[in-house]
């Protein structure tokens, strides 16, 4: 037996009714997932480290030694006293803003050089005696009498020497010392390999000596301090007759940097065996070249011994001094 629809849809209705309920189909509620919160921990800044301090120093007060001053009297000469305190003839003349070392005054001051302090006992360092050789010495009399020994030494240190002299001694016939004299070089400065002339007189010689002898007295190393070398001779003549007055020109040209004071020329004259008969040292005709400059000189004088065969022309100078700032 068929059953229509439509009685069908009747049915279901009826029984809905008849039991008083609405079936509602529910949405299912979703799952919460819990968020977790990842929290990044904060770098923390580096903490500012300071330098370990340091304090400044506590100022220590220097003692400035007291100077020595030396008061110059009659007789006295730069060298001499340079060697009596153990310091450089270039120190003592930089010290003492010298440019000529022979133009001193009486009753004029100088201060000499100070050195490091040593300990109390310890003995004062002396300056090291550098060795030279002696050659080319001649003795002649003079028509008065007198004696004169010339020479020159030959620098063979291999250093720059300075302060250099020479004891000339009359011996008798046991060669036996009966008269003594010290005599410095004409040069303040020798080169290694250079020589410098020598000369000293005998006023009243003793009347028996048969021989005599020539020794190094002193030399040290030099101290080129304000010493100026770039000076050149050029166009030197010599012109004389036999023991009779000899002259020497030329002129000086300033091959250096700077500019160059108190210069001086030494000229020596030799015989045709090479001894030394004379030598003179004296200014050019301008004593202050500047750099790139020249001047001339004129040097007349007379041989003790004779006749010149050849001639030697030195030249030698200072640095200009720099000023000393004034304060403001």
């Amino acid at each position: 037996m068929r059953v229509s629809t439509k009685l069908l849809l009747g049915i279901v209705l009826l029984l809905a009714t008849g039991c008083g309920q609405v079936i509602t189909q529910r949405t299912p509620t979703p799952t919460l997932i819990p968020t977790i919160e990842v929290t990044q921990a904060a770098t923390p800044r580096p903490t500012a480290t300071p330098a370990p301090y340091t304090p400044a120093p506590t100022p220590t007060p220097t003692i400035t030694p007291t100077p020595i001053i030396y008061v110059i009297r009659s007789g006295d000469n730069l060298l001499a006293i340079a060697t009596k305190y153990g310091v450089s003839l270039s120190e003592l003349q930089d010290t003492n803003g010298i440019l000529n070392p022979r133009a001193l005054r009486v009753g004029q001051e100088l201060i000499i050089p100070s050195r490091d302090e040593v300990g109390e006992g310890t003995p004062t360092p002396q300056p090291t005696v550098v060795a030279f050789q002696v050659k080319n010495t001649s003795l002649n009399r003079t028509p008065l009498g007198e004696i004169w020994v010339l020479g020159e030494i030959y620098n063979t240190s291999g250093i720059d020497l300075e302060q250099a002299s020479v004891v000339v001694r009359l011996l008798d016939e046991k060669s036996t010392p009966v008269a003594e004299a010290t005599a410095s070089v004409q040069l303040e400065l020798i080169a290694s390999g250079e020589t410098a002339p020598f000369g000293t007189r005998f006023d009243a010689p003793p009347a028996l000596f048969s021989s005599y002898e020539v020794a190094p007295a002193s030399g040290i190393k030099a101290y080129v301090g304000s010493y100026y070398r770039d000076l050149r001779p050029g166009m030197t003549e010599g012109e004389g007759e036999r023991n009779a007055a000899y002259t020497v020109t030329g002129t000086i040209a300033n091959v250096g940097p700077e500019d160059a004071v108190d210069v001086f020329v030494v000229a020596t004259l030799y015989d045709a065996l090479g001894r030394v008969v004379a030598t003179r040292r004296g200014p050019p005709e301008h004593n202050v070249i500047p750099r790139g400059g020249e001047t001339s000189f004129v040097l007349g004088m007379t041989p003790a011994g004779g006749p010149v065969d050849h001639f030697h022309v030195a030249v030698l100078g200072r640095r200009m001094p720099t000023p000393t700032p004034t304060p403001g």
